[in-house]
């Protein structure tokens, strides 16, 4: 048995947002990493560093106009009436002592009891939103150049293009190392997480981690119209190879940049 955690719209926003994010972090990487073969590697399925730096600019407009259009769906959801107290993404204390008491689970302590959304999703959530403020800002400033410096600086252009590396350096990390790791690696959700994807969420592992969440839904009489059947094969294969193959190319990517780091004209 299988519990739905994130609905079809959720899900085409997820998916969006991949796409997007692995064609910034390849193309970006590409550039950035121009003068090694490592680089040379990644942009040659784009043409190289012109093509690279088009596609770079045109999906980076695409995830800007992406990230207004969620943050005008999550408005009218609030409007709506749609999303209750227990159901919000908005940080609270509960989250703090969640993350205390989780790391006391780790040496043996007892396991937090969770509610819908635990405290590192939450970060998860809100990452994205301080990182397509910076990103896109300073993405904007380095659009186009030489228009942008009739009226800023030589110099204020140059920390806004570090600035702008070192942000998509610190997501990129962070998604491959930590989001991926979560995904992946932990002993319930291992070889991936299908909460997203796929076959939605077991419901038996859901019960064991997020036991507040079941309970309000039992209490509520709001579960039975949460409990879907497994999905197809297909469907299943798919989000398979959408998601480890985007954790085998984020790990790629981090493992290259790396090694080749010391080559870079910096």
């Amino acid at each position: 048995m299988r519990i739905r955690r994130f609905t079809p719209i959720q899900k085409t926003f997820h998916l969006l947002l991949i796409i997007t994010f692995m064609t910034q972090a390849v193309t970006g990487m590409a550039r950035m990493y121009e003068s090694t073969l490592f680089g040379k590697a990644l942009g040659a399925p784009f043409g190289g560093y012109v093509n690279c730096l088009a596609i770079h600019k045109v999906v980076g407009v695409a995830m800007l106009l992406l990230f207004v259009c969620h943050i005008i769906y999550a408005v009218i959801l609030v409007l709506a009436g749609k999303v209750q107290s227990h159901d919000s993404l908005l940080p609270k204390l509960r989250d703090i002592k969640e993350f205390f008491g989780h790391l006391r689970w780790m040496m043996g302590g007892k396991l937090p009891r969770f509610e819908r959304w635990a405290y590192w999703e939450k970060f998860d959530y809100w990452a994205v939103f301080w990182g397509m403020v910076l990103l896109g800002r300073t993405g904007l400033l380095l659009f186009d150049p030489v228009q942008t410096a009739r009226y800023m600086d030589g110099s204020e252009l140059n920390i806004a293009l570090w600035m702008h590396r070192l942000e998509a350096g610190l997501a990129m990390g962070y998604i491959f190392l930590v989001h991926f790791s979560v995904i992946v690696l932990r002993k319930h959700s291992f070889p991936m997480d299908q909460a997203m994807w796929g076959k939605d969420a077991d419901y038996k592992t859901v019960k064991l981690e997020r036991p507040e969440w079941i309970e309000r839904l039992e209490n509520t009489g709001k579960l039975d119209g949460l409990i879907v059947k497994d999905s197809s094969p297909v469907l299943t294969t798919f989000s398979y190879l959408i998601g480890l193959g985007g954790v085998i190319l984020g790990v790629y990517l981090v493992i290259g940049g790396l090694m080749n780091a010391h080559l870079i004209p910096w």
